[in-house]
């Protein structure tokens, strides 16, 4: 095992757009197409072609391949270099058939954004075509780097120290990793109090990222049982074209020659985009949703008994729009030619992946996505790192998904957060610098832990790290949704659709502490409250949060002269009840009652948080502690005990 810890910030960024458009009104029937991806210093030779349900060219391939052909010789008429013979005329040629029903159609030769934009204009003239848009390479956006630092309840010797994006948003003061200066917790998940409803057992997560490492402190038993997607070699860093099952990561860097966009036509190292070191995200990813917890090894992760199925769509320089499709379609249970059936069906997917471009109901990430939804899977997306409005990104604008926005230990909308209307809610990403602010002092707070590896290339040594983006926000909301599906299957209650899912995330919500300076959705992903409704045991409008006690285990509790609320589940036959608050600052009182309707104990010390109540012989059920102050209040010690029958 590694003895550092290393903290990078990224999130894997999608370059899809999906601009629609239409023919002048009496040109039947329309067809929408997309040129809002394609760059001035781009070039294409890959076309995604959905042809209408009836036509020819929707089942016989060379049909197909022949419509692109003519649409390339009247797109010689409109393209000046192909008409005056200053480049070579490309040849159409036919790739396969997607798993949303598109077709990936292949030119000759790198068209440039000039030749491709009246390709695709051309293409979109056929009446037997409904859509059409380039097919193109998804890349990463650029990290935002830390210092490395040296590391040093559950029983993982690294969660207390730095996974404060676990904990309640209650204000906790905490000093994480190497910070000289603590913060007051108030941008957590709430995770660790949903431990004591549920740890996923019984639910499948995919993650459709860069692969999964080996890492002792991953359940990776379905990691062979996944599947990469990449088929271009280049891309995958494999020695020949094609898809492979496993969905193992064999690396991602992109610091040889090869891939200097000089170089190579398929190059993405420009003066923009520098050359980086395998980043190992899918790993950090998979680590947040389902790392093994109370295993006394490393850090804990969200639904620790949820099996993660990783599936390989972003290598070297990204990854394909149709790939990433087709990984889609397949880890929610559809078929795609030419790769087994998924016998391990996911029912949430989480795509760590944003980038440029509305995404429309016509896109083939849209199609894929619909279909995900149809089979009953969730599918949540990161908002995106631009500081941006996410209407204006991929697939976090697409219908149906539930879309993350980054928030940091304080609670403050991460500087670097995409926004607006069509984010769903936020979760704890990082904010890298102290206080959340958007520039200063880079500290351990400001990111997300998890497990990484520390291999420059290939993969090397397991170690953990930290990352921020809204890729590392995401994961928090689909290991929630792990939860939640994990407490309904075992309560015998009815699965959640995709869209229950969402209203039960949005309406469980904890409020931002104060107002973000952008909409960033409904609040910050409250992982106990939203299983705790999925169960049935909302606390109703206008009443507080309740956090789950166990026997014997203090928290901490900070707050604003609110009332904050507490619960405990006592036996029967249980002896010796006692609530307790002790320590920090302030003057706390409390009220005990067995049950909402059960009358009410209290204590309330002057000057003092030394509070007590006992119960000699409590009636068994869920008994309720509530802390209240005249004005703020921090680090108060809350313990409830009993002795066991």
């Amino acid at each position: 095992m590694g003895n550092r810890i290393v903290a990078r910030a990224l999130v894997a960024s999608l370059i899809l757009a999906a601009a629609p458009a239409s023919f002048a009104a009496g040109a039947a029937p329309h067809a929408t197409f997309n040129v809002s991806t394609l760059r001035t210093q781009g070039s294409y030779d890959r076309f995604i072609v959905k042809y209408r349900d009836g036509t020819t060219q929707r089942t016989n391939a060379a049909a197909a391949t022949q419509a692109v052909s003519a649409a390339l010789s009247r797109t010689a008429a409109t393209s000046s270099s192909l008409r005056a013979g200053k480049a070579a005329m490309p040849v159409a040629s036919y790739a396969r058939k997607l798993g949303t029903g598109a077709d990936l159609v292949r030119v000759s030769r790198k068209l440039t954004a000039s030749e491709a934009d009246a390709l695709i204009r051309q293409i979109a003239s056929d009446p037997a075509v409904a859509h059409v848009q380039a097919d193109v390479m998804m890349q990463k956006v650029r990290d935002i780097p830390a210092a490395a630092v040296s590391p040093v309840v559950v029983d993982d010797p690294y969660y207390q120290r730095y996974q404060w994006h676990f904990r309640a948003p209650d204000g906790t003061a905490e000093k994480i990793g190497s910070d000289a200066s603590s913060y007051a917790n108030k941008g957590g998940s709430n995770v660790a109090n949903a431990w004591n409803l549920s740890d996923g057992t019984g639910v499948t997560v995919a993650v459709l990222d860069t692969g999964i490492t080996n890492h002792p402190d991953i359940d990776l038993s379905l990691a062979d049982a996944g599947y990469d997607f990449i088929i271009d070699s280049y891309v995958s860093g494999r020695a020949t074209d094609g898809r492979v099952s496993g969905g193992w990561d064999l690396g991602d860097w992109t610091t040889e020659d090869k891939y200097l966009a000089s170089n190579n036509p398929n190059g993405c190292v420009d003066a923009n985009n520098p050359a980086e070191d395998s980043s190992w995200h899918g790993t950090h990813v998979s680590g947040n949703v389902a790392e093994l917890t109370n295993n006394t090894t490393g850090m804990a992760g969200i639904a620790y008994k949820a099996k993660v199925l990783p599936v390989r769509v972003l290598g070297h320089c990204g990854g394909y729009s149709s790939d990433i499709a087709d990984a889609i379609v397949w880890a929610s249970g559809g078929h795609v030619d030419g790769v087994p059936d998924n016998t391990h069906v996911a029912q949430v997917i989480n795509m760590s992946l944003g980038g440029e471009g509305k995404c429309s109901d016509d896109d083939v990430t849209a199609d894929a996505i619909s279909g995900a939804i149809s089979r009953g899977t969730t599918v949540v997306v990161a908002a995106g790192n631009e500081n941006d409005d996410t209407a204006n990104y991929s697939p976090s604008s697409c219908p149906g998904v539930i879309a993350v926005a980054s928030n940091g230990i304080t609670g403050k909308r991460a500087y670097y957060s995409n926004y607006g209307t069509g984010v769903t809610l936020s979760a704890p990403g990082g904010g890298v610098y102290a206080n959340d602010a958007s520039s200063g002092t880079v500290v351990s707070a400001g990111f997300s832990w998890s497990a990484i590896n520390d291999g420059t290339h290939e993969p090397t040594t397991a170690d953990y790290g930290g990352m921020a983006g809204t890729s590392q926000a995401t994961p928090h909301v689909t290991g929630t949704v792990a939860l939640m599906l994990a407490a309904v299957k075992g309560a015998s209650l009815p699965t959640p659709t995709p869209a229950q899912i969402k209203t039960l995330l949005t309406s469980t919500a904890h409020a931002f502490p104060s107002t973000p300076d952008k909409v960033i959705g409904a609040g910050i992903v409250d992982a106990y409250a939203a299983v705790n409704k999925a169960l049935g045991n909302d606390t109703g409008p206008g009443e507080p949060d309740v956090t789950a006690l166990t026997n014997g285990t203090s928290v901490k509790a900070s707050g604003d002269g609110s009332a904050k609320v507490f619960s405990i589940e006592v036996p029967s036959g249980a002896r010796t009840l006692v609530f307790t608050t002790s320590g920090g600052t302030g003057d706390v009182s409390i009220a005990v009652k067995n049950g909402t309707a059960g009358s009410e104990t209290t204590s309330a010390k002057k000057a003092t948080n030394n509070e007590t109540v006992t119960v000699a012989r409590p009636a068994s059920g869920t008994w309720y502690l509530t802390v209240t102050s005249p004005a703020s209040y921090a680090n108060v010690n809350v313990l409830v005990r009993f002795t066991a029958p």
